[in-house]
């Protein structure tokens, strides 16, 4: 063969590998997704989307925003989804799946899950969770020699009296949800708040120094000596025991309440197939030990595992799933305006 000839081979070969590389890279889907930025975008981005993303020669691109903003956002693109897969916290998903934004999950992994952070007819799915219960004082509690708090009941001890901060229920999920479980240990439920407004006139509002709008305040009132219990997450103490802040969580023994981060694949989205598969996968024992080991996120699938401190953090999920309350959200989204007129009239006389 003369080395003209030659070279035109090579650069004939050259040529062929080099479509064939960029139509590889030209099947290369991507998907959106829209969940919330910071931490976890940076957590799921580099350690628990890239092996779907090897595996199925996909994009994951996330669509940063905080609940309510990815809802308003599927909800003006209905019609032309530019997102296939959101996260919502569980009151957003419920609203979402009665908008007709979701499709119906198609994962086995669904079948892992633990039963309580399940969706009707599976339309979308708990991706991780968390557990309102009683966040107190550490250093307060050994000075005073008291046994670290058991119930719900415990914010109405009289030793308490002027110590107990408590978020309001008005401007606060975890305030609300605090008030919405002793309105249940009262025999109330989430259309019938009177059981909790009578015992906590009579019993729980003389105890509070004070409401405050967030949980950010808490930090600072149990450093200055201030608060002593409050309702509080496990995530949220352990932010907190972080940074030096003497705090610890207690399960109340009628139960937590649950908190759920949910995923819904987007209805009528433009990759229906490869959107299901990324639902699936995030459900996964796998991706969900990811997400525990990396950003300290409880996982909802029972079957997940690992070691060391996050090995501890199941044994806990799972001891603390065992009892833990779901909160009636159509109900208590039928009855908020109602709930939070009567609690800045009665409670907060604003």
């Amino acid at each position: 063969m003369n080395k003209k000839l030659e070279s035109k081979l090579v650069a004939v070969t050259l040529g062929t590998l080099g479509l064939l590389a960029t139509s590889a890279h030209a099947q290369e889907r991507t998907l959106y997704i829209g969940m919330n930025g910071g931490t976890m975008e940076k957590i799921y981005v580099e350690k628990v989307f890239p092996d779907f993303e090897k595996a199925n020669n996909a994009k994951v691109v996330v669509v940063p925003g905080g609940s309510a903003d990815i809802l308003a956002k599927a909800q003006a693109s209905k019609d032309n989804p530019q997102m296939h897969v959101m996260f919502l916290d569980d009151l957003y998903m419920i609203r979402a799946v009665k908008m007709g934004l979701c499709e119906k999950m198609k994962a086995p992994e669904i079948a892992e899950l633990f039963p309580n952070t399940r969706f009707k007819d599976d339309m979308a799915a708990g991706l991780n969770t968390g557990f309102v219960g009683i966040g107190y004082n550490k250093k307060m509690f050994d000075a005073n020699k008291w046994a670290a708090p058991t119930s719900w009941h415990d914010f109405a001890d009289p030793k308490y009296k002027g110590k107990v901060v408590f978020q309001s229920p008005p401007a606060s999920s975890f305030g609300l949800y605090g008030f919405l479980m002793i309105n249940r240990i009262q025999g109330g439920n989430e259309s019938n708040f009177d059981p909790g407004f009578k015992v906590w006139g009579e019993k729980f509002g003389g105890n509070v120094l004070e409401y405050v709008p967030s949980s950010a305040k808490i930090s600072e009132m149990v450093q200055t000596g201030e608060a002593a219990i409050f309702p509080l997450t496990p995530t949220g103490v352990a932010a907190q025991k972080s940074k030096g802040i003497p705090v610890e969580y207690a399960n109340p023994k009628e139960g937590s309440a649950l908190l759920l981060t949910a995923e819904c694949v987007i209805a009528n989205n433009k990759q229906p197939e490869l959107a299901q598969k990324l639902a699936a996968y995030l459900i996964s024992a796998k991706a969900q030990e990811a997400a525990l080991k990396f950003g300290d996120m409880f996982p909802t699938n029972s079957k997940t595992k690992s070691d060391g401190t996050a090995a501890d953090v199941i044994t806990n999920v799972n001891g603390w799933m065992k009892s833990a309350i779901t909160v009636d959200w159509d109900l208590v989204n039928a009855n908020r305006s109602t709930l939070n007129e009567r609690w800045n009239k009665q409670v907060e006389r604003k």
